[in-house]
């Protein structure tokens, strides 16, 4: 009997997405909206995330039509056995594709990050390993920028503290375009690289890590700040490897958060202006991602995902040369072919990071197969 009463109870939610994309639709035709590029684009966006939803419902629509057929001539009194046997294969048929279809629906109306759509500030840094670190770190760096190209992202680099010999102590890159984030949030953490260095002249394998950060960028709704109260601005000559200067004029600038002690300095433009307009949004990201951790410990103990709730220091995968394999530690999932990884090919590793997150955040919503949420 729940079982039926959540299938209706779900029809009736379909019904309410199908009924508001038409009235998106219509909307979207009027002389008001026509003239008006921004409330377009606002509506197109909108449709965009409805379509999937409207069309797996009409399909899930004209399946139950064409099963309901298919069980009256199942059904029907007739002395005709393959016409009996062909309408009970298309009721199997039919049945399949029902129940496909609703679980398809069922991921998606799960509730979406509401950051999903945002850009991304992505911060990669060197951990243990000394310049065999550095220099994984700058393949990290590049493997993102490559797949963000791929993906028709635009990268755009805020900041980069480099060692000199190829490898960065940190870089801070911002990634724009529509779903970046959906795509990259769950590249927090430490990575682990196994392998030779190249200065490795007894052939030992080493372990050295990096630390990736992914942020939602924060605009100035989303995060308010009194500049005159919250913020101390420092000036001052921009500096590259080593501490010599690489310019001579003050457009270097680091800015720390009074209340929280955050601190953010970039130097890469020779605008002062811009320097400032670069630190203010990685600032304001890093306030909204603190916030965000905590909206995530709160509801920890109801709910702790396995993908997307991990820590920040939680080592969450293992690129493993020697052996030419990568390991994400959090879904178990092994891939080959690490130059083709480090060439930005990671789609196969993103999808199962999605997949495997839609299937924890829907057995929390249904109780998986004893009806209590966990």
């Amino acid at each position: 009997m729940s079982g039926d009463a959540d299938r209706t109870g779900l029809d009736a939610r379909l019904a309410e997405v199908a009924a508001q994309y038409d009235s998106l639709q219509a909307q979207l035709a009027t002389p008001e909206v026509t003239s008006d590029p921004d409330a377009i684009r606002r509506l197109g966006q909108e449709l965009a995330r409805l379509q999937p939803v409207v069309e797996a419902f009409r399909a899930l629509e004209s399946t139950r039509t064409e099963l309901a057929g298919a069980r009256e001539l199942r059904e029907g009194e007739h002395g005709d056995s393959e016409l009996h046997q062909m309408a009970s294969a298309e009721v199997d048929r039919l049945s399949a594709e029902e129940e496909r279809l609703l679980d398809e629906l069922k991921v998606l109306l799960l509730p979406r990050d509401p950051n999903d759509d945002r850009d991304v500030i992505l911060e990669i840094r060197a951990g243990a390993g000394g310049e065999e670190a550095a220099l994984f770190a700058a393949e990290l760096y590049r493997m993102y920028v490559r797949y963000a190209e791929r993906h028709k992202f635009t990268p755009e680099l805020l900041s980069l503290n480099e060692t000199g010999i190829g490898g960065i102590k940190e870089a801070i890159v911002q990634v724009h375009g529509d779903g970046a984030y959906s795509r990259l949030k769950f590249e927090s953490g430490v990575h682990r690289v196994q392998r030779i260095p190249a200065t490795e002249s007894s052939g030992r394998i080493h372990t050295s890590t990096a630390t990736v950060v992914v942020m939602p960028e924060a605009d100035d709704v989303a995060i308010d700040i009194d500049e005159d109260k919250d913020l101390r601005i420092e000036v001052k000559r921009s500096s590259g490897p080593g501490g010599q200067s690489v310019n001579t004029t003050d457009s270097a600038v680091r800015i720390t958060h009074i209340p929280t002690g955050l601190v953010v300095e970039i130097q890469d433009e020779k605008s002062q202006h811009k320097n400032k307009a670069k630190a203010m949004s990685v600032l304001r990201s890093r306030l909204y991602d603190r916030e965000l951790a905590k909206q995530r410990e709160a509801g920890s103990a109801a709910r702790r995902l396995m993908v997307g709730a991990g820590d920040r220091s939680d080592k969450i995968r293992t690129y493993n040369f020697p052996q030419d394999r990568l390991t994400d530690h959090r879904i178990g999932l092994d891939l080959s072919a690490l130059p083709r990884v480090m060439d930005g090919e990671i789609d196969r590793l993103i999808d199962a990071l999605v997949m495997a997150d839609q299937a924890e955040r829907l057995a929390a919503v249904t109780g998986g197969s004893n009806g209590k949420v966990g």
